[in-house]
């Protein structure tokens, strides 16, 4: 009886093993079954993510998006996402894929199949009025800051600097707004997009890019749902964010978006040609 209690137990962690399998084997097969690929990107993150005068979705990251569907032999969907919804999107399976310029950390990875190697990097910094004369995160103490929903730095920010509740926006046009609207001193955000702001946008000019070294430079990751990173669609996911940086995919994509390549984007690419 028990030989047929252990072989049953056995048979059935079987079938829940090959189910899992299947399950995770099936992503792949749908997505070319459907002939669609759904990917999460921005809207709100120029030259990442934005919307072009006619309402289409543009920038480095649905370039990538698109670059993926090619290679699958199928069309593309984006749907926009946020800071604060990007991660239940994939979770709740309304996208395939995530390209949204997120951070990767390790709780991060604890909820979603962030793929190696990683394909982009940023710094934190301070876009803040000249005005307030904001040199270091030292100057911001008991002192309003804007910031976005589901920020990773959100948390050290405001327990460990201001000591005061940031005024935290779904999207960076609401905390662009309140900046200007002097609402808050400085807007935390991604360095990279902080620098290209400044440069690009003229109401921007009485304002400054502080550089935050608190947070070090930190790489943003593609995500499929964790439970398929390991499997055919996050192996595939892997191949070419690889491909991307040996071939200089990724360079010529910063370039024509940004309108220059970041260091660390030049040496992740040096550094996959060696391998």
């Amino acid at each position: 009886m028990k030989r047929k209690f252990s072989a049953a137990i056995a048979a059935l962690f079987g079938a829940v093993m090959a189910m899992g399998a299947t399950a995770q084997a099936d992503q792949l097969a749908e997505i070319k079954q459907k002939g669609t690929l759904v990917v999460g990107v921005k809207t709100d993150y120029p030259p990442w993510g934005m919307r072009d005068a006619n309402g289409n979705i543009v920038g480095m990251e649905p370039d990538m998006a698109a670059d993926v569907a090619k290679r699958l032999g199928v069309k593309l969907e984006l749907v926009p996402v946020v800071s604060s919804n990007r991660i239940q999107f994939l979770q709740q399976g309304k996208i395939d894929l995530m390209i949204a310029t997120m951070s990767d950390t390790p709780e991060r990875r604890k909820v979603v199949g962030i793929i190696d190697p990683v394909y982009y990097a940023s710094g934190v910094a301070l876009l803040a009025n000249k005005a307030a004369n904001i040199k270091s995160v030292e100057d911001l103490k008991g002192k309003p800051v804007c910031a976005l929903q589901g920020a990773y730095y959100n948390n050290d920010m405001q327990s460990k600097y201001t000591q005061t509740d940031l005024v935290a926006f779904k999207g960076i046009p609401e905390a662009e707004q309140a900046l200007l609207d002097g609402r808050c001193v400085g807007f935390i955000y991604d360095d990279v997009v902080l620098i290209w702001k400044k440069a690009q946008d003229p109401k921007f000019a009485n304002f400054e890019v502080v550089p935050l070294p608190q947070w070090p430079v930190v790489p943003w990751g593609i995500a499929v749902k964790l439970e398929e990173r390991d499997g055919p669609w996050g192996k595939f996911m892997a191949e070419t964010i690889t491909d991307w940086l040996k071939s200089g995919t990724l360079l010529e994509l910063e370039k024509k978006w940004v309108g220059d390549n970041t260091a660390w984007l030049k040496e992740a690419s040096e550094k996959a040609k060696g391998n």
